[in-house]
Order: C-alpha cells, then sequence, then structure tokens
C-alpha cells in the first residue's frame, strides 16, 4: 500500500474538510492538515542539476528573489520570474509577482509550460492558484501591495506562493508589504523553509518582518531581496536570538524532512545565475 494512499485515508478519517477537498477534485494542502514535520540532522550541500536523493528537494538563489526549486524527478519551478535564470532549460513553471519589474516579466518565453501571476486580471480579486503537477502543487495566498500610482493600497496585487512537494511546505513571500492577517497566516499553514524578502524598506520594514518569521517560526528561513551586506546583517542580527544562523558561499541547498534543523535557522546563501554543468 503507497504512502499518498495511506496519508489520504488517514486525512479522511481525521479531517472532515479533508475528504471534501478529495471530493472536490483538488488535491488538499498537508501545510494545513498537518501542524509540524520531525527534523533529524541537518542542512547539507548540494550541487545544481546533480541527481537528488529520495525525497529532496533542492533550492538554488538565482539572483534578487528569485529562486529555483528542483526536484529529483527533474521539475523546476521558478519564484519571482523576471525572465532569465542563466545557461540552462526553461523551467516547467514560474511565479511572478509585480509589486516592481525586477519580480515579473511582461514577455515570459511561451514555451514555458505554466505561468502564474500573482494577481488577478479582475482588479481586487484573489490569484487564487491551485496547479497540481503531481511532484508538486503549487498554490497562491494573496496579499495587498502599496499602488505603484501612489499612496493607495492594491488589494489582492500580489501573492505569496506556497510549493508542496516531498512532503515539505516550502513559502516564498514575494514582496510582502504587509503582516498577514489571521486568515492569511490559516491560508499557509505550517512552512517548513522560507523565502523572505529583507530589504528593510521597499518590502516590510525589518522589525515587522522579524514578527512575520517569528510567528511562522519555519525551520529554515532564507534571505532575500538584500541589496548589500548592511541590510542583510541587520536583519540575521534582529533574528540572531531566536534562530541559529548558517552562513553559506553556495548558493544552493538540498532539504528534506529528515534534514531538517532541530533549531530554527537562517540559511544565508549567495545568489548566481544558473549554468549546466
Amino acid at each position: 500500500m503507497s504512502r499518498t494512499y495511506l496519508f489520504v485515508f488517514a486525512m479522511s478519517l481525521f479531517l472532515p474538510g479533508f475528504a471534501a477537498a478529495q471530493d472536490q477534485g483538488r488535491r488538499p494542502s498537508h501545510c494545513i492538515a498537518i501542524a509540524d514535520a520531525p527534523g533529524i540532522e541537518y542542512l547539507h550541500k548540494a550541487a545544481f542539476a546533480a541527481p537528488l536523493p529520495d525525497y529532496t528537494v533542492r533550492l538554488n538563489y538565482v539572483d534578487h528573489s528569485m529562486f529555483m526549486l528542483e526536484t529529483q524527478g527533474g521539475l523546476r519551478a521558478v519564484t519571482d520570474f523576471a525572465g532569465f535564470i542563466g545557461a540552462t532549460r526553461l523551467p516547467d513553471v514560474v511565479t511572478m509577482n509585480r509589486a516592481h519589474i525586477s519580480h515579473w516579466t511582461p514577455v515570459p518565453d511561451p514555451d514555458i509550460p505554466h505561468v502564474l501571476p500573482g494577481w488577478s486580471d479582475r482588479v481586487g480579486e484573489p490569484a487564487d492558484h491551485h496547479l497540481d503537477l503531481g511532484e508538486m502543487l503549487i498554490r497562491s495566498v494573496s496579499t495587498d501591495i502599496r499602488s505603484r500610482a501612489g499612496g493607495g493600497i492594491e488589494v489582492n496585487g500580489n501573492s505569496i506562493f506556497v510549493f508542496e512537494v516531498e512532503g515539505l511546505c516550502i513559502g516564498h513571500l514575494g514582496h510582502l508589504h504587509h503582516e498577514p492577517d489571521a486568515a492569511q497566516y490559516a491560508a499557509l499553514g505550517r512552512l517548513d523553509v522560507v523565502m523572505a524578502p529583507v530589504d528593510g524598506g521597499l518590502t516590510l520594514d525589518l522589525s515587522s518582518m522579524i514578527r512575520v518569521l517569528q510567528r511562522l517560526r519555519s525551520s529554515v528561513v532564507i534571505p532575500m531581496h538584500w541589496f548589500g551586506p548592511g541590510s542583510l546583517d541587520r536583519f540575521v542580527e534582529g533574528m540572531s536570538q531566536d534562530f541559529d544562523i548558517d552562513r553559506r558561499d553556495t548558493s544552493f541547498i538540498e532539504v528534506s524532512l529528515n534534514t531538517l534543523p532541530r533549531r530554527p535557522t537562517v540559511v544565508v546563501l549567495r545568489p548566481s545565475y544558473l549554468t549546466d554543468p
């Protein structure tokens, strides 16, 4: 009997909403169904495009707020896609946020099978993505942004994207402009890994961002959207009392449920465009 069948059977017994979601043909979120995940040891270094161990995901920090997630089956998903990730094949799916042009492209390559904008064509409505690719489920939780027209608020203008893969829940906060409300936290569920903008001004101010990350209490926090060592160091210092700090010279990590750190950890990566070996 497969692990997937046992999980679905158990959830249908103990979580009434789970069975309802199955009946509606929409794969439910295990980030919400399961409150926590076991941690055994630690993260370890990886190599871009190398074979992955079972139940493991590779996260490559590409640039600014772009990351590429790789699965064992070769699926590639890129966050905040701005049009170029390096000398490698196109991803299978990209997400975008439009607070600034560095987080999206108006002309994504038409050969990319799935392009998920973090906003809706119907102004004010949430994007509400829920893309099931088998190996990976990608869903969105809409947030507001400051209006580019000046001073106002664009309701549901951007999205936090959640990637559910290999039993992990991986969140990308995008260009977050406000602390999530209770309903948004509930929709996110438990995030094992979170990528967070730490510039301290263009997105959330630093104290608010740290408060969000303390509430999420993810096992791994990867800072992004920093514009130099000053803003990055201020963020790391602010997190150091409650989180371990792991500074790396690499641009990628591999992570699985069995290698999550025992104590919540900030993992600092160095961005690098991708080049096939």
